[in-house]
Formats: structure tokens, sequence, C-alpha cells
């Protein structure tokens, strides 16, 4: 991909190109946001996105706002560690142990223990799994228009997807409230 005078990455394909290629290779239950006039990111900084004209967007939805895009350190972080190991936390390693001292540190004395996972969708499907066992209980509250992750057990506590197109609605364990209204 070469890059336009503005030093952002020069697609090879237009966003309209892209579309198309995008339909023929992505199912359509793939959603793209901002239609009937996508748009095309081509790269991140900080907090902000940036479209292959160079236009700038605040990144407030795309799962990464708490982190930003192109971070040095986490750059540096990640290159270091994958140039030694990747792999899950099946394995003892020095570095999960490390990290996890070093998280709970700054919590509560009782919040002792570490589960790492890989996405949200992982972290939320293993936080219902979790209240589900020690509850003994299946029924979930939610608010209206959450989206939890993309996992069966999550599309059927979230309002986004089960009410939306191709939803088929809440099941009867799922109970919606409203979401408070501050303004």
């Amino acid at each position: 991909m070469s890059t336009n005078d503005g030093g952002f990455p020069q697609p090879p394909w237009s966003r309209e190109e892209c579309l198309r290629r995008r339909r023929a290779r992505i199912p359509a239950a793939m959603s793209i946001a901002y239609m009937p006039e996508p748009l095309k990111i081509v790269r991140g900084e900080g907090c902000y996105l940036f479209d292959e004209t160079g236009r700038r967007y605040v990144d407030c939805v795309n799962n990464v706002s708490h982190l930003g895009h192109s971070h040095p350190a986490v750059l540096a972080a990640v290159t270091k560690q994958l140039a030694v190991l990747n792999t899950n936390t099946r394995y003892l390693h020095d570095n999960i142990l490390e990290y996890a001292d070093r998280l709970t540190a700054t919590l509560p004395a009782p919040l002792a223990v570490c589960v790492f996972t890989c996405s949200g969708s992982e972290a939320n499907d293993l936080a219902l799994r979790i209240c589900r066992t020690i509850t003994g209980r299946t029924d979930v509250v939610v608010l209206g228009a959450a989206y939890h992750g993309n996992t069966t057990a999550l599309i059927d506590v979230s309002p986004y997807k089960y009410e939306g197109r191709g939803g088929r609605g809440a099941p009867p364990t799922t109970h919606k409230a409203v979401a408070p209204d501050t303004y």
C-alpha cells in the first residue's frame, strides 16, 4: 500500500470498489457502519481514525478507544513479546504472572484472581457463564440498546442484536430495562 502526499496509506481500491468486494466476500450479517455512505478507514492514531482522504474522526466506537491506536509504548511491548512468544494462558510463563500481580495490586483486596481473555465477547461470555454458575439462574436484566458481543449467548442478552435486523427477539430469560436518560 503506497501513501499519498499527506503520509496516509493510499488504498488499492476506491471506497465503492472496496464495498463491492466486501459484499462479495464478507456476509451481510457482518454489518457495515454508517451506511449508505460507509467510512473507509485506513489508519488510526491516538484517539483518531483517518479515512482514505485523510479526514480525521474521533474514535468512540471502534472497540479500542480505551487505549487508542498506534501507541508507541504498546507497539514496542507487543513487538518485543511477539518476537519471543505468542501463545495462550495454558502454559506457565513469567509475564502473565507479573502482569496479574501488577493488575491485582491496583484492586481492592478481595479481587486477587485474574482471568485473561482475547476479546470483549469472550470476556462477557465468560462473565455470563460465571454469574449463571454461581447463582444457578439463567435470567438476565439488560439495558435497552445494549450490545455485549457476538457469541450466541451474548446476542440473546443484547437488545441491539436481538431487536435488530435478523434478530429473533429476546428469549424468555432476558429482561430489558429502560436505559436512564440523564439529559
